[in-house]
């Protein structure tokens, strides 16, 4: 089953609209707006580019060849301005150490697997190295006391939350929650805001 699609440009538009905070506005303009290049701030040159490799295969965007939504940025300045949920799973360590970690882990498991750094593989290679990830029961002595499942769930749910917070992200899946004023009165069944996109199929 296709999902449904929506017409472009419509988050962007809601943007200009009194329906949508100046709070709100900024923030989201701020990732539209973002610079097209990131020098990393805390990761190693080489691990974030082994983390902007891995958001790559994870969340691939054949209809953004030219300007992908960047995730690996806002986990870099996360990680440098200390940030986080407030709560982790005690099989991790904290994030920055489980990132250093579990990003040095996926190097072991690509060459483990096919002798070689993760950069250097091909995308289906790269897929079966996320997939030992994902199993909980990867190789490599990284493994052995960083939880494998636990390090993936969590790498996961990061980039696909900074990818969703993405104003382009939203838009696809016809996203519009942030318009949010005055407030949404028709909240029924198949009821539908004014302000709120119609899909196209």
């Amino acid at each position: 089953m296709s999902l449904p699609t929506y017409p472009s440009g419509t988050v962007r538009t809601l943007l200009e609209t009194e329906h949508v905070s100046e709070a709100t506005r900024a923030a989201l303009e701020s990732r539209l707006d973002a610079p097209t290049t990131y020098e990393p701030q805390f990761l190693a040159p080489e691990t974030y580019a082994l983390l902007e490799a891995v958001a790559g295969r994870l969340f691939p965007q054949p209809d953004r060849p030219e300007q992908p939504i960047s995730l690996a940025p806002a986990v870099d300045q996360r990680l440098l301005e200390g940030r986080a949920d407030g709560w982790r799973y005690d099989a991790l360590p904290p994030d920055r150490e489980a990132m250093r970690m579990g990003l040095g882990g996926i190097q072991e498991i690509a060459h483990s697997l096919y002798q070689a750094d993760f950069l250097a593989l091909q995308d289906i290679q790269q897929n079966a190295v996320l997939q030992a990830l994902a199993s909980g029961r990867p190789p490599g002595d990284t493994w052995l006391t960083l939880d494998a499942g636990r390090f993936f769930e969590e790498l996961l749910a990061e980039l696909t939350e900074t990818y969703y917070a993405h104003p382009l992200a939203q838009e696809e899946i016809g996203y519009v929650g942030m318009a949010d004023l005055p407030a949404w009165s028709k909240i029924g069944l198949n009821e539908r805001e004014a302000r709120e996109p119609q899909p196209k199929n």
